[in-house]
């Protein structure tokens, strides 16, 4: 079976800034895997622990590399 595309955009994140990995960070696991049953979910919530992890960081080195300069 293959997956049907329920939305799609040209939207692309920056990691740059506050808003866009503060959204990311907020948005539930739920949004992203939408219809989907307990095992799917699962799996999302552990993708996305590591997602955010990451997306925080970058952030943070992002902010933090110009100070250092």
């Amino acid at each position: 079976m293959q997956a049907e595309t329920l939305y799609a955009s040209s939207y692309s994140p920056d990691p740059r800034s506050a808003v866009d990995v503060l959204a990311f960070v907020l948005t539930p696991a739920s949004a992203f895997a939408v219809g989907g049953d307990a095992e799917e979910l699962a799996a999302v919530v552990e993708l996305l622990g590591e997602a955010k992890s990451v997306a925080i960081q970058r952030w943070l080195d992002l902010r933090i590399s110009p100070l250092q300069n």
